[in-house]
């Protein structure tokens, strides 16, 4: 059955689409909405109103066409020019970080001091943070990421971060308007003269940034480290990872898929392969059941780094799908191939079930993992 009833924990019935065909149809489907504040939550409780409406341009939550307007701004600065420089760039944060490992001594923390400021840099990197803020901005993306345990004290560390985040934010906005460099957010301003008609505001800006921050940062650190411990698991697929960087990358991404669902609302009646969903219905969608759909994929709970995973949906699906997708498979192309050519020997220092697992149902990851080498 392509969609299969479900109830939410507000007692709602609604629906599950879990085969790679259905989740597609449904992330395709302009007739289903992104937006929190109008669907039942599948994670927790939850009903429709019950969660706010999202700030103006914060993208990732809104439908079109809000999110068209926003989307569109965004796609104009992800070039091939910025890729490339990006990837010059990490290149060299990469390299970086692997001494400062090295220079910890083993045993050290692959999460803080390798999947977290690398990441943390190469927003940095994409939104122009001056050299001499990124300090500051670091620590607190560091707390935004529940590394280090910043989840223990129920997330109020993560929440003043968040919040001084936006600040600086807001305060980059006016920075890039005052003073301009190479950066997308300074593309953005560029593109929007104060008070003109139709412009962005400054809000709107700071918020895509945050936006940015969020969907580059979390996601990247915790495939870094959870992408490490499953070559750790299988070492003997790390010359395949040597060998062919790209592929390797796209099975981690599926076989991990580090953002297991998503949720979407149905604006109005609508039929998905014989099932009808009815106007107002929650589907939560599935992406990491799509990932391992063996209609899709042979054995697809087996990493074979040899496969050649495409067609995935790590990234999601349709006109949400991941707009810094390109920049995170050149940050995780480089850095796999950087970290095990380095430390041939690497290990985990502690047994994995010791492992501090992050509480998000959201998104998986670790708050810390000790890695050893000779």
């Amino acid at each position: 059955m392509p969609l299969s009833p479900m109830t939410y924990p507000d007692g709602h019935v609604g629906w599950r689409a879990h085969d790679h065909a259905t989740v597609r149809a449904v992330l395709a489907s302009d007739r289903f909405s992104i937006r929190p504040d109008l669907m039942h939550n599948p994670f927790g409780p939850g009903s429709p109103g019950d969660a706010p409406p999202s700030p103006p341009g914060a993208f990732t939550d809104h439908d079109p066409p809000d999110h068209t307007r926003y989307r569109s701004r965004l796609t104009g600065q992800f070039t091939v020019r910025r890729m490339r420089l990006l990837a010059e760039r990490l290149e060299v944060i990469t390299a970086e970080h692997l001494d400062v490992l090295a220079a910890q001594g083993s045993p050290a923390d692959l999460v803080e001091h390798f999947a977290v400021p690398v990441p943390g840099l190469m927003i940095c990197e994409l939104l122009g943070v001056p050299y001499e803020r990124r300090a500051e901005f670091q620590q607190d993306a560091m707390l935004l990421t529940g590394a280090s345990g910043a989840e223990a004290d129920g997330g109020a560390a993560m929440y003043a971060a968040f919040e001084r985040l936006e600040r600086f934010m807001v305060e980059m906005v006016e920075e890039k308007r005052a003073r301009p460099t190479d950066d997308v957010l300074s593309g953005l301003v560029a593109g929007e003269p104060a008070g003109a008609d139709g412009a962005l505001t400054d809000d709107e800006m700071a918020a895509m940034g945050m936006a940015l921050l969020g969907g580059g940062l979390d996601t990247t650190t915790n495939m870094l480290s959870l992408g490490t411990l499953e070559l750790l698991r299988h070492p003997d697929q790390v010359k395949a990872m040597l060998d062919d960087p790209e592929a390797a990358v796209e099975e981690l991404l599926r076989h991990i898929s580090l953002t297991p669902a998503t949720a979407r609302t149905a604006l109005e009646d609508v039929e998905i392969d014989g099932v009808f969903v009815r106007k107002g219905d929650t589907v939560l969608v599935e992406l990491g059941s799509a990932n391992h759909d063996p209609a899709r994929y042979a054995r697809p709970d087996v990493l074979d780094l040899a496969r050649g995973a495409t067609g995935h949906l790590a990234f999601g699906h349709g006109i949400h799908q991941c707009i810094g997708q390109h920049l995170a498979r050149i940050e995780l192309k480089i850095a796999f191939p950087g970290l095990f050519t380095r430390f041939p020997a690497l290990r985990l220092a502690v047994p994995e079930e010791e492992l501090p697992r992050r509480a998000s149902l959201v998104i998986g990851g670790l708050e810390r993992m000790p890695v050893a080498w000779d």
